[in-house]
């Protein structure tokens, strides 16, 4: 457990001396690019399947909860729900 938070603490360190240098130019070109990619298309067809797979994942999930709690005895006051 300390080696993994001495080189996270590590890598935030070196991660700001090299932001550092890098300077303001840097910064604004990196800035540039992400907002570029987030208006791609590309990033909106990912964004949109990464959304679906987790939509079913949820319903996956809460369709076997409930499917436990009625094979366990629980009455359909006591159901589950996600919140």
């Amino acid at each position: 457990m300390m080696r993994l938070r001495f080189g996270f603490i590590a890598g935030l360190t070196v991660g700001y001396y090299f932001g550092a240098m890098a300077g303001r130019g840097r910064y604004e070109q990196l800035n540039r690019l992400i907002a570029k990619v987030k208006r791609s298309d590309a990033t909106h067809i990912a964004a949109d399947k990464a959304r679906s797979v987790v939509d079913t994942g949820i319903h996956k999930a809460t369709d076997e909860a409930k499917h436990r709690l009625h094979r366990n005895g629980h009455t359909d006051s006591q159901t589950f729900t996600p919140s």
